[in-house]
Parts: structure tokens; C-alpha cells; sequence
């Protein structure tokens, strides 16, 4: 059934629709990044302002140099991806000027969770990215604590429970960080992979914190 999903969800986003998605830390639910009609639909889903960014997600390390501009040794992106982190990065000119179009960076997302990396490989563009939740609610570990959005959705993958459903350290999210600025990173979430993040930029890159 692995093939299957993979084929139904690409081809419901390629259709401009919204898909839930299992991550590495929480429930995602995904559109085509480059398709305006599906970027207002989630903002839409989620009951959220277009003030507050979403990320990209993309299957390969490699892809990532097509959308944004990086000023960072390849090894420190390899080292942090595919992982609960979410690198925030200058934006290039190939992004979607309709996806947050208030600023010039983009957080960018490669899960270590073998479906969404091959969804995304499977898309041409890279995948919009936010939690499926409504905005202000907990994030969600189990697709049966977002049944309230899935009429809106086109399909919901059923990855099983991710993480300790009990646990509220596993709702944290990935850890977010920005790297836009060459030497130094801002810690602008801390998620749930605050400490091996930051003891990878600073002692093995030697990167400064910059205060947020």
C-alpha cells in the first residue's frame, strides 16, 4: 500500500489539494508550494493570517540550493538533515512569490520520515508545510486528534502515533532556527531538538548566537 499512498497523495496534490501527512515530529498537511490556489487554502484550513510563514519541505538535501540561497558549508546542512529541524534560509527567486510574501526568507523542512521525503520526491516543486492543527491548538500525534479538518482535506495518510502520545515534549514540534545571517544562528523556536541543534552550530561550526 506504501506505493499506493505515495501515488494517491501526490496525485490529490498535484490537483491543488491538501493532504495530512505523518512527519518525524508531528502531523503535517501539505500542498504544492507553488500553486497560489492551495497556499490560501491552508491558510484558510488552519484559520491563521498570511503573517505567519510556512515552510517548504523537500525530499533531498540537494534540492534545497533551487529555493534558497545558502551561506552555510554543506556538511552543517547534512548534519541537521533529514531532522526535526527547520533551517531558515534567504529564499530565492524560483519560490512562489504568493508563499509568504511578506519576507525574504523561508524555513525549509526534510523530515526523517520515509513517506513524506518520497511524497516530496514525487512532486515536482517543493511541498508547503504546517502542522495539522488550527492555529493555537495542540500540535497532533495521532489522525484521529484532526478529524475536525478532514473534510477539508483530500487525503489523510495514517502514519500511526508518532512519538509518545502521552508525552508533551513530542507536541513540540521541529526545532527553528536561522542560519540568513553568515557566522551566526537565532533560535526562533526551540522544539523539540534545541541541544544536539545548537551544540552542532557551535562547536563543530563554530557559529554565534544571535539573540532573537
Amino acid at each position: 500500500g506504501w506505493r499506493e499512498a505515495v501515488t494517491a497523495a501526490a496525485g490529490a496534490l498535484q490537483a491543488g489539494g491538501l493532504v495530512a501527512v505523518p512527519t518525524d515530529t508531528v502531523y503535517g498537511v501539505a500542498c504544492l508550494a507553488q500553486d497560489s490556489g492551495a497556499v490560501r487554502s491552508i491558510y484558510s484550513l488552519k484559520g491563521r493570517n498570511g503573517e505567519k510563514p510556512l515552510a517548504i519541505c523537500l525530499g533531498d538535501v540537494d534540492r534545497l540550493y533551487r529555493y534558497c540561497h545558502v551561506n552555510v558549508p554543506d556538511e552543517l546542512l547534512r548534519d541537521l538533515l533529514p531532522g526535526p529541524v527547520t533551517l531558515v534560509l534567504k529564499r530565492s527567486e524560483e519560490l512562489n512569490k504568493d508563499l509568504n510574501p511578506f519576507t525574504s526568507l523561508v524555513g525549509v523542512r526534510i523530515p526523517n520520515h520515509p513517506f513524506i521525503r518520497e511524497l516530496a520526491r514525487a512532486c515536482s516543486g517543493p511541498l508547503a508545510l504546517t502542522s495539522a492543527n488550527i492555529s493555537c491548538q495542540a500540535s497532533t500525534l495521532t489522525v484521529s486528534e484532526f478529524q475536525d479538518l478532514w473534510p477539508q482535506l483530500s487525503v489523510v495518510i495514517d502514519g500511526g502515533p508518532i512519538g509518545d502520545v502521552q508525552s508533551p515534549e513530542c507536541r513540540l514540534g521541529s526545532t527553528v532556527v536561522d542560519l540568513s545571517v553568515s557566522g551566526k544562528f537565532t533560535i526562533i523556536r526551540p522544539g523539540c531538538a534545541l541541544a544536539s541543534t545548537v551544540e552542532i552550530l557551535r562547536q563543530k561550526y563554530g557559529l554565534t548566537p544571535e539573540s532573537s
